[in-house]
């Protein structure tokens, strides 16, 4: 069944993209095929084009950059009167959220997730089911792994640092994670390991092992589509949501089968 448009009016959406790399190729596609209009790509020669006209019209901005130019871009574009969903990764932690909070009043709107996946996105309410029932039973320990393209630098990535900060907050064992390679872990450390290899879209393993058996969890992407597709309902959602705040796709998935 093809997700859900929450556009309450058949006039088509129009997009701002920000970011033209991989992901953005994607959800210009994706935006085609679901009958929406981009009026602006953004990308890093022709930043000037936030103060124009073409980005100005949009609807909702979807924004797949770095960490390094979210934030920038976020502002940029709530500067114009325009929403963002924002995908980037490496820059969602404590200190971002705190900025999210302190800018996101008045009239602007943002929707963030480290993954856009639905897939994904049951994983992490699997996820956080089976740290809670876990919690208790110190025979049991958990890890996590995932694997992406070469091309990806950054690590752990965003998706397995979800998965862990949810079970941190699901699970009174765990109160932190650490990459084995550069730390041995604690007691009280989720290890998270990663791989890059040519053309992995993207897998991310839970594993919760014991003397007595191995329960695992996993996602594996198939393509780029699942996340274009999540991102495109994220932003049909926040072009129909007029109340000001931060979302995730946690609030999107919730309106899914109102």
């Amino acid at each position: 069944m093809e997700p859900r448009r929450f556009r309450i009016t058949a006039e088509q959406m129009k997009i701002a993209i920000i970011g033209y790399g991989r992901m953005g190729h994607e959800i210009e596609k994706a935006a085609i095929s679901r009958g929406h209009k981009v009026v602006c790509i953004i990308d890093q020669d022709n930043t000037a084009d936030f103060d124009s006209d073409a980005f100005r019209q949009a609807d909702v901005a979807i924004e797949f950059t770095s960490g390094a130019t979210a934030q920038e871009n976020i502002l940029k574009s709530w500067e114009q009167g325009v929403p963002v969903v924002c995908g980037s990764t490496g820059w969602l932690n404590a200190g971002s959220r705190k900025w999210i909070d302190e800018h996101v009043g008045g009239r602007n709107r943002l929707v963030t997730a480290s993954n856009f996946s639905l897939g994904v996105n049951v994983m992490f309410a699997a996820n956080r089911l089976m740290a809670r029932l876990f919690d208790g039973y110190d025979n049991y320990s958990v890890n996590i792994h995932e694997v992406h393209h070469v091309n990806k630098k950054d690590h752990p990535s965003g998706t397995a640092i979800t998965l862990a900060e949810d079970i941190m907050a699901e699970n009174s064992r765990y109160d932190g994670w650490v990459e084995p390679e550069e730390t041995a872990p604690a007691e009280r450390d989720i290890p998270i390991t990663h791989e890059r290899e040519e053309d992995v879209k993207g897998i991310h393993v839970v594993e919760w092992d014991s003397p007595i058996c191995t329960l695992t969890l996993r996602h594996d992407a198939k393509s780029r589509d699942g996340f274009a597709i999540g991102a495109l309902v994220a932003a049909e959602w926040l072009a129909s949501q007029q109340t000001p705040g931060h979302y995730t796709m946690l609030d999107v998935l919730a309106h899914i089968h109102e």
